[in-house]
């Protein structure tokens, strides 16, 4: 069979190449009906735009790229939907690269990526939100990019979440089961949000009239490993923690092996949290209580204002999303 072209849809619509192609691209100033006419024919005759020839006529890849130096698969996996949902909506592809951010030649590697794919924007995830010599880079390029969850949002667009504040009310929330002796694993100090829930944490234990103590302060790197790493450190103090705060769902997963490890009963002995809400929280025992982060929609919202800016369809901003409690059987009274 030979390939459907814009001008079968335009004979078959009874409508101009050129207005197909507004239609396609989703401008203003096509009619109703001549819009659902052209929609109706696209669909009857399955017909595809062919990205080549779209490229050749507006200069543009039709393709966004999305960065990542995240330890985390659950947190990863749930932007990339969220930034194909979004993309898929404009027609557009993703690229998906991952990196490392503290490699000396980071930047030299991401110019190289642009100049083979050429895409017409990027999506920059934590750390890479907040890489200094990258953000001069492309903004001397000008090449558009959207950040989730960057340290400094105001000179940005994409997406943002309050995170030090649900930080903070996920420790009330354990204060207020009688827990006095509260720890957090630390997320990653490059990203924003390891940064944002240890201020989170530390707000939550003064709120409760709780004093700071450096020993139920321990580093994690937001991954399984280093969860289970802290929480044997801590389970062997004099004096351990009831209650432990992971700064997210891959470390807290890692404390609650950790304390079945050691045959410590949770939340019967100790209570475990974490932040994210991603996928695994569901599927440990016991559920785990955690602070829901919308990751697929935040992907999706970046995108979103990315290809704003990109098609020049509306003002991109820094959009500002809700977080929400997720309590389950992981946290309880304390003993």
């Amino acid at each position: 069979m030979s390939r459907v072209t814009i001008n079968d849809v335009a004979r078959a619509s009874d409508t101009s190449k050129k207005t197909v192609s507004r239609v396609l691209n989703n401008e203003p100033n096509v009619r109703d009906s001549v819009r659902e006419r052209v929609l109706a024919a696209v669909a009857e005759l399955h017909y595809r735009p062919l990205t080549s020839a779209r490229s050749l006529a507006t200069n543009r890849s039709f393709m966004v790229g999305l960065l990542y130096d995240n330890l985390s698969p659950s947190y990863i996996m749930e932007v990339q939907a969220g930034v194909l949902e979004a993309c898929e909506a404009r027609q557009y592809s993703m690229m998906v690269q991952p990196l490392v951010s503290t490699a000396p030649d980071f930047v030299e590697r991401v110019e190289s990526i642009l100049s083979r794919h050429q895409p017409d924007g990027l999506i920059l995830t934590p750390p890479i939100t907040d890489h200094t010599k990258l953000l001069k880079h492309l903004r001397d390029s000008g090449l558009p990019f959207a950040s989730i969850a960057p340290r400094q949002p105001k000179d940005c667009i994409g997406v943002m979440l309050h995170e030090r504040e649900a930080a903070a009310e996920m420790v009330a929330h354990l204060a207020s089961l009688g827990h006095r002796r509260i720890a957090h694993i630390l997320g990653d100090p490059k990203h924003g949000a390891g940064i944002w829930r240890l201020a989170g944490y530390r707000d939550g234990l003064k709120r409760a009239g709780l004093k700071e103590d450096p020993a139920y302060m321990v580093q994690g790197q937001f991954s399984f490993e280093s969860g289970v790493a802290a929480t044997r450190h801590l389970l062997a103090l004099k004096h351990r923690p009831t209650a432990i705060f992971a700064a997210d769902d891959d470390m807290a997963v890692g404390a609650i092996w950790a304390a079945a490890e050691a045959g410590v009963s949770v939340p019967g002995e100790i209570s475990i949290c974490g932040f994210d809400d991603t996928t695994i929280a569901k599927q440990v025992w016991p559920p785990l209580t955690t602070v829901h982060q919308p990751v697929r929609e935040m992907g999706k919202r970046a995108t979103e204002e990315l290809l704003l800016r990109v098609l020049d369809k509306g003002e991109a901003r820094m959009v500002e999303v809700g977080y929400e409690m997720r309590m389950r059987a992981s946290t309880a009274s304390a003993p």
